[in-house]
């Protein structure tokens, strides 16, 4: 089936979102048995939210995408077909942490690392996320690519690289800085390695504690997971819940949109940094990143007053 043949109306959403009450409500075990009919729907007025029911299987789907299982998202062709939905609003930040943010889950992935070296993991781990802007599907051993050391590499210039197996089972290389470096050397201490990998380096590049050879994706949003939640108990210790709440709702892909965005803020070329991303095009990564414009609205707008 094409995405395109895939068509959501009135109908046919009730229809899920009956047979949801139906399985879930507890006033009547026998409504999961009844027969459909619209009319005795009306008096349920949550059922006439499409939301209710799409935006689950679109969060799905982008697992799936994420996984690379999929291509694409139907459910969201869909939405944009269905004559139910309201247009989206036409400022949309991507989901980040803020730089007080992203420096408490540094500062505690560093402190959990000098704690018990078991932690150089996690700390190589989100440090990967955030500055080479990676998807935790592109540190993960999967069926086609296992990441290894040996894709770490070094051109003729000393420019470092990183080689990922990415998103539409494209290859691309990253740019590595000199500032990462010192995370890559930690981890590989840590394994008792030598500071920098070579060409024969074919050892995974996150190995597992127990048994052989690399990560899944699984294993490595739960030990990101695990960074987040001690990240959030200090800095709402330190400033307050309400700064830290972020840390609650992040997920692993936070840590690449907030790479992202920050070197977008420090002016870095758009072309380099999609490039980076894996982006198909320069648009795709002005679309999600760039928020100039909307900031400096914002500014300007902060002038108006209510009184002359």
């Amino acid at each position: 089936m094409s995405y395109k043949q895939i068509h959501l109306d009135q109908a046919t959403l009730i229809r899920i979102q009956y047979r949801i009450y139906a399985s879930t409500s507890g006033n009547n075990k026998n409504n999961k048995n009844k027969t459909f009919n619209i009319n005795n729907m009306k008096k349920f007025h949550w059922i006439w939210a499409p939301n209710l029911v799409i935006h689950p299987i679109i969060s799905f789907f982008n697992y799936l995408m994420g996984e690379e299982l999929v291509l694409g998202n139907p459910a969201q062709i869909a939405k944009k077909d269905c004559r139910h939905f309201i247009t989206e609003s036409q400022i949309k930040e991507p989901k980040r942490l803020t730089e007080d943010q992203w420096q408490f889950v540094l500062d505690t992935a560093i402190l959990m690392a000098d704690e018990n070296p078991l932690y150089e993991r996690n700390l190589f781990i989100i440090a990967s996320l955030k500055v080479l802007f990676l998807r935790i599907s592109e540190l993960s051993e999967r069926k086609e690519w296992s990441p290894e050391m040996s894709h770490f590499w070094e051109d003729s210039t000393k420019n470092w690289w990183l080689r990922v197996y990415g998103k539409g089972r494209k290859i691309r290389d990253v740019t590595v800085p000199p500032d990462f470096l010192q995370y890559l050397k930690r981890y590989r201490k840590s394994r008792n390695l030598s500071p920098l990998p070579d060409s024969n380096d074919k050892l995974a590049l996150i190995e597992k504690v127990r048994g052989t050879g690399g990560m899944s994706s699984r294993h490595l949003r739960r030990l990101v997971q695990d960074t987040f939640d001690q990240s959030y108990k200090a800095m709402s210790k330190a400033v307050s819940p309400n700064e830290a709440r972020k840390l609650k709702e992040a997920t692993t892909h936070w840590l690449r949109h907030t790479g992202a965005s920050m070197e977008i803020e420090r002016g870095r070329a758009l072309k380099d940094l999609s490039e980076d991303l894996g982006h198909a095009s320069m648009a795709t990564t002005d679309t999600v990143y760039v928020q100039t414009e909307n900031k400096v609205r914002a500014e300007s707008g902060k002038t108006r007053k209510v009184t002359e």
